[in-house]
């Protein structure tokens, strides 16, 4: 009985043959047109914000390795070469190179991001990047991470290094973890090592020290800060506690300030403020002198600034006059006094002692004297 053939196979073994030609007859076309083509271009793609490299310093790496590359035969750049090169350098991670049918030169480099700043016993100063390995300061750029200053032995012999303590390790796994934060982020602005080797936290809002200790459960140590900033802190204020121990996983312990040295803490004036009264300050000094000056040269314009003013006060007195009546009432008055005065002529002097002549009816007065006289 004869075996059914497997067509599949036969069709699939067949494809990968024609595959396998075509790319031998692609390699082949290529060696060929990179014998004729040569380097027209070099673009050099450095992505990111940070610039702890820049295109002058890759040019400058190409031209120690390889001379000058525009011009050259694409067959005689040596592209692994470049890349090896260019990873060497400690800002550097991973460098890709290739060129196109038209002569140009790709250099696309992906830059070392840090995450944290160390500055350890003995005064040296370097990086750890996202990947948990040491890198040099650069005099380019300096990076907006973390820092940790105290008692930190972990010294930077070569520029790739990893980490050899177990405290350089639990930075490097904080810095990490606030990192991925946007809250602790924003919030942690510094950390210290102290003597006892516990890492302390210093937050941006809250004038404390929040004392972590190692970097073991420090997502449930955080979780328990962060119940303790909602709950506890609206309540008795950002100002009263000293420092704030979440070392232990299962409690938080507060150490208040004394209550007399947060009612004696002045309010310190950053360096923005007092270059906003100074300017203040200096522009009324300013406006007076001017002020001054303006008048002193030109006394015409106070002259006359004088008499704008006097024109448009002449109406506040004006308003007021044709509105008073007194004189009218006054001319009335003398009138009445003769009749009084003959009055005071006909009575004894025991008339003239009245207190009050004005009530006193004249009709009256007058036929009271005549009466004693007829008797």
């Amino acid at each position: 009985m004869f075996k059914r053939i497997n067509w599949s196979a036969i069709f699939t073994g067949f494809a990968w043959l024609i595959s396998l030609a075509g790319l031998v007859v692609l390699l082949s076309f290529i060696n060929v047109k990179k014998q004729t083509v040569k380097c027209t271009n070099v673009k050099i793609l450095i992505p990111g914000a940070d610039n702890f490299i820049e295109r002058e310093e890759v040019d400058q790496i190409l031209r120690e390795d390889q001379g000058v590359l525009i011009g050259r035969s694409l067959e005689k750049i040596n592209i692994h070469q470049i890349e090896k090169k260019l990873q060497a350098n400690p800002y550097i991670g991973f460098a890709k190179v290739y060129v196109d049918m038209d002569g140009v030169l790709h250099i696309e480099i992906k830059q070392r991001q840090p995450i944290l700043r160390i500055l350890n016993l003995t005064g040296q100063d370097f990086y750890i990047d996202n990947d948990g390995l040491k890198m040099p300061i650069s005099p380019n750029f300096t990076a907006n991470v973390l820092v940790a200053t105290g008692n930190i032995q972990e010294v930077f012999g070569t520029r790739v290094d990893t980490l050899r303590t177990q405290m350089a390790r639990d930075l490097y796994k904080t810095a990490q973890y606030f990192k991925k934060d946007t809250l602790w982020d924003n919030q942690i602005e510094q950390i210290i090592v102290d003597t006892k080797n516990d890492i302390q936290l210093i937050p941006r809002v809250g004038n404390q020290r929040i004392i972590l200790g190692t970097a073991d459960s420090l997502d449930k140590k955080m979780k328990n800060l962060l119940v303790f900033y909602k709950q506890a802190m609206p309540q008795v204020g950002w100002e009263t506690y000293k420092t704030i121990n979440i070392k232990y996983t299962n409690q938080i312990i507060g150490e208040k300030r004394d209550s007399s040295a947060i009612k004696k803490q002045v309010k310190v004036l950053s360096a923005a403020d007092s270059s906003r009264i100074t300017r203040k300050v200096s522009d009324s000094l300013i406006r007076d002198v001017i002020g001054k000056s303006i008048a002193e040269t030109n006394p015409d314009a106070d002259r006359k600034e004088n008499q704008v003013k006097a024109i448009a006060a002449k109406p506040e007195v004006k308003k007021p006059k044709p509105t008073i009546t007194k004189p009218e009432v006054v001319k009335e008055k003398p009138k009445a006094t003769p009749v009084k005065t003959e009055a005071k002529k006909d009575k004894p002097a025991s008339a003239q002692t009245v207190s009050k002549p004005k009530t006193v009816k004249p009709d009256a007065n007058q036929k009271k004297p005549v009466e004693k006289k007829n008797k």
